[in-house]
């Protein structure tokens, strides 16, 4: 079972930035597309954006778009998600978890897709002045 852990969250200003990482417990993790979700008090999971095992299709949510950059170092068994500009909005538990099938050539935000079983406690990212 693939176990994931996430840090790099904190709190923030508004129009600051964060890098989380979403570090895999063995390098198999390469064989999976990665997504990060958030999830604020009092409302639904919301899906973010995702990356493919390769590294080399990643796709966003609308809110996601222009401000968030989803990476992936393969040496490291690391999925980085880079946001910036900041919102209050952003506020939630960010976490990541990884797809139920291996080597997807595309990846989308639907949660159903996604194995929750080896997933860390998430990062909180706080936003506020």
């Amino acid at each position: 079972q693939l176990h994931l852990a996430e840090s790099g969250g904190g709190l923030v200003q508004p129009g600051g930035s964060l890098r989380l990482s979403c570090v895999a417990s063995e390098s198999t993790s390469d064989a999976y597309g990665i997504g990060w979700f958030r999830q604020a008090p009092g409302k639904e999971r919301e899906g973010v954006s995702c990356i493919n095992y390769s590294g080399r299709y990643t796709n966003y949510a609308a809110s996601a778009k222009g401000r968030f950059t989803i990476s992936r170092d393969a040496a490291k068994n690391t999925v980085y998600l880079e946001i910036n500009n900041l919102r209050p909005e952003d506020t939630a538990l960010y976490y990541c978890a990884h797809r139920v099938r291996r080597y997807e050539v595309e990846c989308d935000l639907d949660s159903m897709r996604y194995d929750y079983y080896g997933r860390g406690q998430g990062t909180q990212v706080t936003v506020s002045s």
